[in-house]
Parts: structure tokens; C-alpha cells; sequence
């Protein structure tokens, strides 16, 4: 009898406890590191170890026990991870990726010197940024972000050029500076490489942003754009990731220019928010996938197979404690609507609680579906 794959994974949110939802369980064993045991992972888990993702001990103890080592979120101890994979320990993807991901000025620097489409950008000192050409930035706003610890879009703010030339910078220390890129459509692409270098992608995916919170709010794949416009978002999504040179699963996050033209925004190094809906809505998840990639086994199916949607359940903004979905047992009824949800114990505002998809036999009723439960589907106070 073949001896279980040792999986360990760096995190214990919910995109962990998805990648273990889809498990094989007959191939491997998983287990979980972090913080918190009240996580979303844990009930899922076959092991679990307590300590903080920024403790190089704790990731070591992980090393100890697995065969195999992901992460399910960028903050962690990238360092001992390197350290790791020159030891000879299996990291997917590699550990100097997510060393570059990690910082948004290394990102977009790769990006051009690979040939990637990006928009215009510069990394400066916050406390130089007038010294800036500012002429390069053509439009009234300018996109400054962090270049290191930013996520859910915290560390991005979109400013007036006028108040950057008077020195005013909502953050402190290095920072991208970058083109605002005006009324684009945003698109996703998800790409998979198996250990073998042979890659795939799903189909293209249309994002819409919370514009309080910059988080993604809703979502529906096949994206509406044109046949050309598919094919060429993913071929630019496999380029930048077959540059990569590392199995594992990204998300590649694209913008879609009025004049046609696709730049890539960030890339994810990991199952990603705008690639929930393919637990219903393809062949293959993007979490049985990646469980495909660690176990050394072929890429599974990536095709729809019926038009899908996804909208984010999170916290409203009136209230911080427990919580429970309005109206449960009616929407539980819905043969088209599947709610997931994360186990988390508490709301807080915009915190991410769970998610629904949403599938339909045409692309019309999907969206007047969907539109139907984004406006319904209410979290309460419990």
C-alpha cells in the first residue's frame, strides 16, 4: 500500500479550508498552520499546528511533517521558506515568488522586463514623491499603494495628483506609484502549472469592486467580452505565469482598456476570491486543481460548465458581533443559489463571511439571478 502524500499548509483561513473541502483523502494527509485555532480550517485539517506564520521555528515544524508545503495567504515567513527549498523540501509554488509577489514594486518591475502589458509606473520613497515627474501621469488621479503588506485592498488609495505634488501621501516608506487607468473593465484569469511546466487556464472572469471597501463584490464568468479579447487574456495571464518558472496555481488580475488593450494589475500566488465560483460552476475547481499540482497528478478540466456567478457575504457596517444569514432555510431551497460559508464567529464590518454562487442555463437569467440575490441574501445580527 502506497504511503499518504504529507500536505502542509501555511494559514488557516478560507481558502485553506476550500483546498481541504476538496481533498483527497485517499492520496494525502494536511496540515494546517496557524495562529488561531478558531479558524475556518481546522475542523477540515487531519493536523493541525498552533503558531504564527511569521515564526520561522513554527514554519520549520510544519517542514517536519509534510512532504509537500503551500500557503493560502502572502503575509508569512517567505525567508525560511527559501531556506527550506534549498534544503530540499517540495514548495509549491516557489518560495522566491512569493518573495517577489510580495512586494508591488518587484511585481511590476518583472512585469516589464518580461514584456508583460502593465500600466505606467514608478517606485519612489513616499517622502520624495514630489520629486516625481508627474508628467507621465497624465490623468487628475494617480494610484499610489504600499509596496509590501498590503491585501483586501487595504494599502491602495487612489489620490488627486494636485495633493501628491504638495507632498501629501497617504502612506509612509517605499511606495508604487502608478497610472490611473480610467473606466476599465477588471478581469481575472486563473492559470494552473503542474509540476511538469504544463499549464492551463479557466475561463476569463468580470469583476465588480466595492468602492468603500475595494473589495470584490460580485463576480460572473464567462467574462462579457468578445472571443479576441478571451483568447488574449489568457494568453497573456499563461505568459506572465509560465515566466514564473514554479508550479502552483495564480490569479491573474487584468485590466480591460476602453481602447482594448490588457494590462495586468497583481498577480495572486494561490486559490484566489475571483476563482470561488468554479466549485459549482466548472469541471475542475480552482481548489481540486491545486490539490491536482501538490499531489504530482495531471490538470483536471478547467471548462464551465454552466454560466456562474459569485457574490462576497460580508459584514455590514452597523454591527460587529455573531451573526447568521436572513431568511436561511428559504435560500438553502434554491436548486441554483449554494451558499459557503466560512465559520467565522464573528462579523465585523466588510469582514469576508462566506460567499454564494450562482448558476443559470443562459448568461441573461444568471445576472437578473444573481442581481435578484446580491440585492436579498442579508447577513443579520444572530
Amino acid at each position: 500500500m502506497n504511503q499518504k502524500l504529507r500536505v502542509g499548509i501555511i494559514g488557516g483561513g478560507q481558502l485553506g479550508m476550500m483546498l481541504l473541502q476538496e481533498a483527497d483523502l485517499n492520496a494525502a494527509t494536511y496540515t494546517v498552520l496557524e495562529a488561531s485555532e478558531d479558524c475556518p480550517s481546522k475542523p477540515y485539517c487531519q493536523n493541525f499546528i498552533k503558531g504564527s506564520l511569521n515564526d520561522a521555528q513554527a514554519i520549520r515544524n510544519l517542514a517536519a511533517v509534510s512532504d509537500v508545503i503551500t500557503w493560502e495567504i502572502e503575509h508569512i515567513d517567505v525567508d525560511t521558506l527559501v531556506e527550506l527549498e534549498k534544503e530540499g523540501k517540495t514548495i509549491i509554488p516557489k518560495p522566491l515568488i512569493l518573495k517577489m509577489i510580495q512586494d508591488k514594486g518587484a511585481q511590476k518591475t518583472f512585469f516589464t522586463e518580461n514584456n508583460i502589458p502593465t500600466a505606467a509606473f514608478d517606485l519612489i520613497d513616499a517622502a520624495d514623491i514630489q520629486s516625481l515627474d508627474f508628467s507621465r501621469y497624465p490623468q487628475e488621479k494617480i494610484v499610489v499603494k504600499t509596496r509590501t503588506g498590503g491585501y483586501d485592498g487595504k494599502g491602495v488609495s487612489i489620490c488627486l495628483k494636485q495633493d501628491l505634488q504638495q507632498g501629501n501621501v497617504p502612506f509612509e516608506g517605499p511606495i508604487l506609484v502608478e497610472e490611473f487607468v480610467e473606466d476599465v473593465l477588471e478581469l481575472a484569469v486563473i492559470v494552473a502549472v503542474d509540476q511538469n511546466g504544463n499549464h492551463t487556464s479557466f475561463p476569463s472572469i468580470e469583476m465588480y469592486f466595492n468602492e468603500k471597501s475595494n473589495l470584490v463584490e460580485f463576480l460572473f464568468s464567462p467574462a462579457k467580452v468578445n472571443e479576441t479579447v478571451e483568447a488574449k487574456s489568457r494568453e497573456i495571464a499563461e505568459q506572465v505565469i509560465t515566466a514564473f518558472q514554479t508550479p502552483g496555481l495564480f490569479a491573474v488580475e487584468l485590466f480591460l482598456t476602453h481602447e482594448g488593450q490588457i494590462l495586468v494589475n497583481e498577480i495572486a500566488p494561490r486559490p484566489h476570491n475571483s476563482g470561488h465560483h468554479t466549485i459549482e460552476g466548472c469541471v475542475t475547481s480552482q481548489f481540486a486543481q491545486l490539490n491536482r499540482i501538490l499531489l504530482n497528478k495531471p490538470l483536471g478540466d478547467t471548462s464551465l460548465k454552466q454560466p456562474s456567478a459569485m457574490i462576497n457575504l460580508v459584514g455590514p457596517e452597523n454591527f460587529v458581533g455573531t451573526y447568521e444569514l436572513d431568511n436561511l432555510n428559504y435560500w438553502n431551497n434554491q436548486k441554483d443559489v449554494f451558499i459557503h460559508m466560512y465559520g467565522k464567529t464573528e462579523s465585523r464590518p466588510n469582514r469576508k463571511l462566506g460567499h454564494v454562487t450562482v448558476i443559470a442555463d443562459n448568461f441573461e437569467k444568471l445576472l437578473e439571478r444573481a442581481e435578484f440575490v446580491k440585492e436579498e441574501m442579508k447577513v443579520i445580527p444572530s
